[in-house]
Formats: C-alpha cells, sequence, structure tokens
C-alpha cells in the first residue's frame, strides 16, 4: 500500500522505525525485532540505510521481508549523498523490482572525503527527489522526505530552512516526517510557517522515546534539537537509573503523543531504535486514541 493513500483515509496512525543489522551479520539477527514490531500491527515500518549505502542491500532485504511475510506495508530509507546518479537509478529499480513502492528520500551525512563532492553526486534531497521522479515508474512511487522543526543543523536561517523544503516538496514529495523533538509548541509552530509557504502534504510527527540520556544528548548535539526544561529534569533525575530512565522515557513520549493528537497532528512515527518492547509499551499507553491497524 502507498502511504500517500494510507495518510488521507482521515484517521490516526502510527509507525515504527528499524535499522538493519551490520555488515557481515544475517537478518536472522532482526528477524525477532521484525517479527515482535510487526505483532504490534503499526500502520507502516520504515527502514533505515547504512551510511554510505553500507546496508542497502539489507534495507531492501527487510522491507520486502516486513510486506511478504509480516505484511506490514514498509517504507525504504534511501540516502544519495555518497552514491552516484547511476547506482541510484540501480536501487530504485531494485526497490520497484522487489514491490516496494514506498521510499524516504534522504540526502545523508556529508563524506569526508576528498573525491566528494563530484558532479556525480547529490548535493541535496531535493536533486534525489527530482531523480527518482525521472526515473521509468519513478512518477508512480509513494516518496516521503524529512522535515526539520528546529530547522536543519547546517542551516542557520529559519526562513531559508522553509524555502529549501518547499524545493524538496515541489519536486514531487507525498508526505514529509520530522526530525525528533522534545517540545511540541516547536512543532506546532513549525506546521504554521510550513502551510503559510504552501506545504500542504501529510506531516508525520517523529517521536523518540529517551531511553539513555547520554544516547540522546549526544544526538540532540549533532542534529540541533533542543532538551526543554522539563525533559533536563527528568534527565537529571533518573539518568542513573536505566529502568527508572526507561519509565520515564517512555511516559514522556506517551504525553506528547497524546498532545500532537489533541491538536489535530495525527500520524505519529515512534524512532523505536530495534526495541519492539518500547514501542509495545507506547502504543498500549495510547490504545484507544491511536488504534492499531485492522
Amino acid at each position: 500500500m502507498k502511504l500517500s493513500e494510507l495518510l488521507s483515509r482521515g484517521r490516526p496512525t502510527v509507525s515504527c522505525e528499524l535499522f538493519p543489522p551490520k555488515v557481515g551479520t544475517t537478518l536472522d539477527q532482526v528477524e525477532g525485532v521484525l517479527r515482535d514490531t510487526a505483532a504490534l500491527r503499526p500502520d507502516f515500518i520504515s527502514v533505515t540505510y547504512g551510511a554510505g549505502g553500507s546496508t542497502s542491500k539489507r534495507t531492501q532485504e527487510i522491507a520486502v521481508r516486513l510486506q511478504d511475510t509480516y505484511h506490514v506495508p514498509a517504507l525504504a530509507h534511501l540516502t544519495c549523498v555518497s552514491s552516484t546518479r547511476e547506482e541510484i537509478s540501480s536501487m530504485v529499480a531494485a526497490l520497484r523490482a522487489a514491490g516496494i513502492e514506498n521510499i524516504l528520500a534522504l540526502r545523508g551525512d556529508i563524506p569526508r572525503d576528498a573525491d566528494f563532492p563530484s558532479p556525480e553526486h547529490y548535493h541535496y534531497a531535493s536533486e534525489l527527489i527530482g531523480h527518482i521522479r525521472s526515473l521509468e515508474g519513478g512518477k508512480e512511487l509513494c516518496i516521503g522526505a524529512a522535515c526539520y522543526p528546529e530547522g536543519h543543523v547546517e542551516c542557520p536561517h529559519r526562513e531559508d530552512d522553509i524555502d529549501f523544503l518547499k524545493r524538496k516538496v515541489d519536486m514531487g514529495v507525498d508526505f514529509l516526517t520530522t526530525q525528533m523533538f522534545f517540545d511540541n509548541d516547536v512543532l506546532y509552530r513549525f506546521l504554521y510557517r510550513v502551510l503559510a509557504k504552501g506545504i500542504t502534504v501529510p506531516v508525520i510527527a517523529g517521536i523518540m522515546p529517551v531511553m539513555s540520556v547520554k544516547q540522546i544528548r549526544r544526538s540532540c548535539e549533532l542534529s540541533g534539537t533542543v532538551m526543554p526544561p522539563r525533559l533536563q529534569g527528568i534527565a537529571d533525575r533518573f539518568g542513573d537509573d536505566p529502568a527508572a530512565m526507561r519509565q520515564a522515557g517512555i511516559a514522556y513520549a506517551t504525553e506528547q503523543i497524546v498532545d500532537l493528537v489533541a491538536h489535530g497532528v495525527e500520524h505519529i512515527h515512534i524512532y523505536t531504535m530495534n526495541k519492539p518492547d518500547v514501542a509495545a509499551r507506547i502504543m498500549a499507553n495510547l490504545s484507544d486514541i491511536i488504534r492499531p491497524r485492522g
């Protein structure tokens, strides 16, 4: 199923995210994660893509397994910054041949490579989106892109960031997924600016349950995400107690989602980090707010 169809049905949705096993390992090492996450009946599951395309084959394999074995729509991530146009064309053709019709088109992190950039490399996700749409069958795919409620860390001006986002949407994006955020008011202000720019595609809110204070502070530093005082207080109080921090992180994520749905943000994506038990707890907390896929 195309996610554009799913997101247009007028009901709340919840989805999860998986990442492939490291290169040199087998899919058996994540089979339990696939099975347990699919058993939660999310509306779809996204599958990430390793740095420099290191897990591109695994991304496709897991996406196919999710759809064919567990009957859950899959969203395959595709990053372009380390790939040539020819390589991207081959990857997209392989995804289409495997029955994957949903792609999250991302630039990816800039490599520390003396040979980058070259004329064959992409500089922006908008270029990737335009290229996918130009390929045979590209107009039939459902393409998503990332957006940044607090602005992209590499873009110092918020309005410029919204202009870049509009460029991506104009190249043929069907939906947007946000980077993690911990203050819902940040998202509400972002959605107002997006709408004012004429961007009307569905926006999926990305929620990161905080399980490790050290890890999340590092992620915030890299991404430019702000930890609001309330979350800072929770981290300071429970950060040295893994079980308590886990419980507090699940509670905080649940409260975020309840508030979002109450304010009309109906599409939620949980960055589950291959922890289906965390997703299960959050989804159980929301069982009468966002009902599982039938």
